[in-house]
């Protein structure tokens, strides 16, 4: 039996190739507290399979992570969530979200690098769980946009409302995104690439 039959190697799939006409890519980072949606943005707005590391809770979180407001959630991004977005035939994002849990954040640091925005993720129910990250960003100088992600129950307040609580400055447009739905997710990914734009055209 000829041994080459058994060691094929597989390549990658048609959908997950990069086009051709692909002249331009950035990194965009996808960030917010424990629970907030971030793998389910990255899943339901990517072209490609997401690769992600949820790993299932246990009972070594307990006492360490607070999951208060979201108790049913059963995993948990440990490492990083990865997926890839064609804005058009020339630009490609390249879409990294961080883990929510505060004993993960360490990790950060790597995903920032080379980061040319972020999309805020925030839940109505739980704004503190967004204050010490965009801090964070402040802090990096990461250019920003917050998205208030869609729970069925969570309180509705107006955009001015929910800006002057987590104390944005003006120009950092803040939007209604429901991170389950593709075209609500891509739209936030516009959102922000037409505000680095705006920052760019001031420098110049």
């Amino acid at each position: 039996m000829d041994s080459r039959s058994s060691d094929t190697i597989a390549g990658p799939r048609s959908e997950d190739v990069l086009p051709d006409t692909a002249t331009a890519a950035v990194k965009i980072v996808i960030v917010g507290g424990f629970g907030v949606g971030k793998t389910t943005m990255v899943r339901s707005v990517s072209e490609i399979r997401p690769l992600t590391t949820e790993e299932t809770m246990t009972q070594a979180g307990v006492g360490v992570d607070d999951n208060s407001g979201v108790e049913s959630k059963t995993a948990t991004t440990v490492a990083m969530d990865f997926g890839r977005i064609s804005i058009s035939e020339e630009l490609v994002l390249y879409l990294f979200g961080t883990p929510g849990q505060e004993r993960f954040w360490f990790l950060w640091n790597g995903l920032f690098e080379g980061a040319l925005g972020a999309v805020v993720l925030v839940d109505t129910r739980r704004l503190e769980v967004s204050f010490d990250v965009i801090g964070r960003l402040e802090e990096r100088g990461v250019p920003f946009i917050v998205a208030i992600n869609t729970f069925p129950d969570a309180p509705r307040h107006r955009l001015e409302a929910l800006r002057v609580a987590l104390d944005l400055p003006e120009e950092v447009p803040i939007v209604d995104c429901d991170a389950r739905q593709r075209a609500s997710s891509r739209d936030t990914l516009m959102t922000l690439m037409r505000y680095l734009h705006s920052l760019a055209t001031r420098r110049v």
